[in-house]
């Protein structure tokens, strides 16, 4: 018996947001009891706890009635009012007691928890079930433009570019760009047959095009220790694409439209986990990449925040003035505001939600 869509999508979205937040807390966790530091509470979810119990170790572990994040507390986070008497100095076990390497290693391990996740993940499914991969493989080919000019054709298998090997159809893409417009010798398998055309990628804007689609789609057989190191590459090209989307929009050089929030995440858990297990663990170890980066913008409040404190703190020997820091987060509070009302509005308009509502108004 299937559950309706709704239920699915929101069933499907905890169990996303529940792993995804117990990962990057735990690296948290780890990370605090490697340097002896004392945890307090490790809760996933905010408000009221819906269960709670106190680990061997003093941690109370919790689950909050809201499932939109989650937090560890360490002992002594909080460092003491220099100029309060009454103050107690932080004890051994206190994170505000500890090097600035130990505390910046403690707020590192939370997104990096979440790349090893995603690397682990696309591992176990490159061993398993083999690795997904873009062929090289013409979809078609754009009338007038190099590729056609030059006499290449849907079906054509792309095998070298300039006597490099090619694997993927990312990898051709990858050499049209960097052509600089130099002519490039494409080495091309064709009804069994081996042939080389040359073409002059021609520029587009600030990019350059060859006029070719991909879109096939082939299974390669890995390795154990393949898809380890695979696994880990996959992970790297994600993050790198990820960046350099978000760079685009911040440069205003590429739309807005694919940025997501929670509405848009829930809705694609649900229909990703009707497509099976394989792709609902590929959609868990994307949005952990996503997550590890989105805690490492150098945005107060956030880890990467942190990161650029303790880095600053480090150069002047001594932490920032507790004013300072204050002002930070309230400034990066307000941004992650700003930012989480755009994608839900984002989110809210690919529903056809504005447009219903102008509807209902006239």
């Amino acid at each position: 018996m299937s559950l309706p869509e709704p239920l699915n999508s929101i069933l499907a979205f905890v169990v996303v947001l529940g792993i995804l937040i117990f990962v990057h807390e735990w690296g948290h966790y780890a990370a605090a009891r490697s340097v002896k530091v004392r945890v307090e509470v490790f809760s996933i979810g905010f408000g009221r706890s819906i269960w709670s119990r106190v680990g061997r170790d003093g941690t109370v572990w919790k689950l909050g009635w809201m499932p939109l994040g989650g937090y560890v507390k360490l002992h002594g986070q909080e460092p003491p009012d220099p100029d309060s008497d009454r103050a107690p100095p932080p004890g051994p076990d206190s994170f505000a007691a500890k090097p600035v390497w130990a505390r910046a290693w403690i707020v590192a391990a939370g997104p990096l928890a979440n790349f090893v996740l995603a690397a682990v993940l696309f591992a176990l499914l490159f061993g398993i079930a083999g690795q997904r991969v873009p062929a090289p493989i013409v979809q078609d080919v754009v009338a007038g433009m190099p590729a056609a000019v030059a006499g290449m054709q849907p079906g054509d298998r792309v095998l070298a570019v300039d006597g490099t090997p090619i694997s993927r159809f990312d990898q051709l893409q990858a050499k049209v760009r960097e052509a600089d417009g130099r002519a490039l010798v494409f080495k091309l398998q064709r009804d069994g047959a081996t042939l080389e055309i040359s073409a002059t990628p021609a520029r587009q804007g600030s990019a350059l095009v060859l006029g070719i689609r991909g879109g096939a789609v082939e299974t390669v057989q890995v390795g154990p220790l393949a898809a380890v190191w695979q696994g880990a590459a996959e992970t790297w090209r994600i993050s790198v694409a990820t960046l350099d989307a978000l760079w685009g929009m911040a440069t205003l050089q590429r739309s807005a439209d694919d940025l997501g929030g929670p509405l848009g995440i829930a809705r694609m858990s649900g229909e990703v986990a009707t497509l099976g297990l394989a792709a609902f663990v590929t959609f868990i170890a994307v949005l952990s990449v996503n997550l590890g980066l989105l805690n490492l913008l150098p945005i107060p409040i956030l880890d990467g925040g942190h990161l650029v404190l303790f880095a600053a703190e480090a150069v002047r020997g001594k932490p920032l003035p507790q004013r300072a820091v204050e002002y930070g987060f309230r400034v990066g509070l307000v941004l992650l505001l700003c930012i989480f009302v755009f994608a839900t509005q984002q989110d809210l308009a690919k529903f056809g939600f504005f447009d219903w509502v102008s509807g209902l108004f006239g």
